[in-house]
């Protein structure tokens, strides 16, 4: 049935939202946030550097949030990637991407 399977992840040129040139993996989310503490908690135990943007603190990472689609936290940025939420699955795909 068409419709059932959703992608995890949505493909776009999101380099306007990657902080410099040398950044492949943005974190947008918040500090309470349990699900954006499972995605910093999992790129660091895999040594994966990444940006981490806090919509509450920073007027330009709030900007970008919205502009990416708003809603609910985490949104990640992988390369040509955005995952919204975390889901292991889909950081892993997208980080063999890069």
């Amino acid at each position: 049935m068409p419709g059932l399977l959703k992608s995890n992840y949505t493909e776009g040129n999101y380099a306007a939202y990657f902080p410099n040139a040398q950044a492949k993996v943005v974190l947008y989310g918040t500090d309470w946030c349990g699900y954006c503490a499972k995605t910093r908690a999992y790129f660091k135990e895999n040594k994966i550097d990444f940006v981490d943007l806090d919509i509450e603190k920073s007027p330009a990472a709030k900007k970008a949030h919205e502009e990416l689609g708003g809603g609910g936290v985490p949104v990640v940025l992988i390369g040509n990637r955005k995952i919204q939420g975390f889901n292991t699955d889909a950081l892993q795909a997208a980080l063999k991407k890069i």
